[in-house]
């Protein structure tokens, strides 16, 4: 029998589909070739007792600086490097990172210019996504391009003070998006709303991050996403909602659903398990995200809404900052580090915290951390799933493995985690990209250089 590449033995195999049971996988090439049967391999992993998930996409992480700012704040700790190795070691193989422009950048120029500095440093595999700020002619000419250029999706934000006097240009954004094959990701919070309660609190004396939540309320991503829905309806192409945290907010997508309209929906681990006290304490600005933390009645919608289907991913955004650059005493409603670190552990939060406790299957955990967006960011099935043909993004997961969070001993360069002290059940013990073993017992062994920026085909429904 001649020896393939890997074989992983023993281990339960799960996918979006649910478990396909216990049996061998055969690697070569980076491919998956075999699955069941005699195998033989160069090397073996003996996964008895263990799952074996497919490879996390994270379709929503910032581990680049806006051009404008790489020269202003030196807070920003992570780069593709340190972000690949807390993907790897929380059981993500693949990353969908912004990708903002540079002054009167068009989406292809910074595409090609953030790719060139990522394919030196990443270790995970790697998409991006083109922002769009000023919604020239010329920005508009290049959205048709970009399938051909492997880049399947564009990233709006509402809450730009100078989305509504280019809103036209953004609509057709979307629809020439949506013509070519591409999703559009929006970033649903109203400018006039969150400005003008802002002003309101600041008028009033509160002006600390106590008030955040107050200072972006739920309404401000309502209207939003109404708007976003608006956008879908109108031009017939889909949208991706980022980090949604509201029951409001995904009433309103639940019922854009109903009528068939392609409105998906991402969440994070921050509207998962933190609610909105956190601000009340004394360290509360570490937990500042935007949108902010919101009610109890909101996490469980949102568990609800993943148990459903309603909630098609669940993603980081993630955003490293130092813990001393968050608590920083100068900052305000008004001024701000928005964003956290947690990369590392996303994954293993989602099952201890919801496949442990029967709030979700496992299936489902696949489904929100792989499947779906694979098949959204043009992936599948090359990634997502485990099948022979599929690229062997792999994690061999133990889910009886119980460690405390400590931020310090991440491997983000972000020195705190907003869950320090969190017990958690299941981690990856092994992590592979590509065939290559990347992460073993908590080791990063890949190489800065070695992932890869992965073209991607059109948009797929859910």
């Amino acid at each position: 029998m001649a020896k393939l590449d890997v074989v992983i033995r023993h281990g339960e195999i799960v996918t979006g589909a649910g478990s396909i049971g216990c049996a061998d996988i055969g690697i070569s090439d980076g491919i998956i070739v075999q699955i069941g049967g005699a195998l033989a391999g160069h090397l073996e992993l003996d996964a008895t007792a263990k799952l074996v998930l497919p490879g996390g996409i994270d379709a929503h992480v910032h581990l680049s600086v806006p051009p404008e700012e790489e020269d202003v704040d030196p807070s920003w700790v992570d780069d593709y490097t340190s972000g690949s190795a807390a993907a790897l070691t929380g059981g993500i193989t693949t990353l969908g990172s912004m990708a903002f422009p540079a002054s009167g950048e068009t989406p292809l120029a910074g595409l090609e210019r953030e790719a060139a500095i990522a394919r030196e440093q990443t270790i995970a595999d790697l998409f991006l996504h083109p922002v769009l700020d000023h919604v020239t002619p010329q920005v508009l000419d290049e959205i048709p391009k970009l399938l051909d250029a492997g880049c399947n999706s564009i990233k709006v934000f509402t809450v730009l003070s100078n989305f509504d006097c280019q809103v036209r240009s953004y609509v057709e954004a979307i629809r020439r998006a949506g013509d070519n094959g591409l999703i559009t990701l929006i970033h649903c919070e109203d400018y006039a709303l969150i400005e003008d309660a802002t002003a309101r609190l600041v008028a009033e004396g509160k002006s600390s991050l106590r008030y955040y939540a107050e200072s972006r309320p739920v309404i401000s991503e309502v209207v939003a996403t109404e708007r976003a829905v608006a956008f879908a309806e109108a031009t017939g192409a889909p949208v991706y909602i980022v980090h949604l945290s509201s029951a409001r907010a995904l009433e309103v997508c639940a019922e854009a659903q109903s009528h068939n309209l392609p409105v998906y929906v991402e969440t994070r681990p921050l509207y998962l398990h933190l609610t909105r006290e956190r601000f009340e304490d004394e360290d509360g600005a570490k937990y500042v995200g935007q949108p902010p933390l919101r009610e109890q009645q909101d996490v469980d919608a949102l568990w609800a809404g993943i148990r459903q289907g309603v909630v098609h991913t669940v993603c980081t955004d993630h955003a490293p900052w130092s813990l001393a650059a968050k608590l920083d005493p100068a900052h305000t409603i008004t001024n701000l580090r928005p964003g956290v670190a947690d990369l590392d552990t996303m994954l293993p939060m989602l099952y201890s915290e919801g496949v442990r406790s029967g709030r979700i299957t496992l299936s489902r955990l696949v489904e929100v951390t792989s499947t779906n967006a694979a098949k959204l960011f043009g992936l599948y099935p090359r990634k997502g799933t485990i099948a022979v043909g599929s690229d062997a993004d792999l994690v061999v997961f133990d889910p009886e493995l119980t460690l405390t969070i400590e931020g310090s001993v991440l491997k983000s360069n972000s020195d705190y985690s907003a869950f320090e002290g969190w017990q958690v059940t299941g981690w990856p013990e092994v992590t592979l990209r590509r065939g290559e073993v990347v992460l073993r017992d908590g080791e990063i062994i890949g190489q800065p250089g070695s992932g890869t920026i992965v073209p991607r085909g059109a948009t797929n429904p859910l």
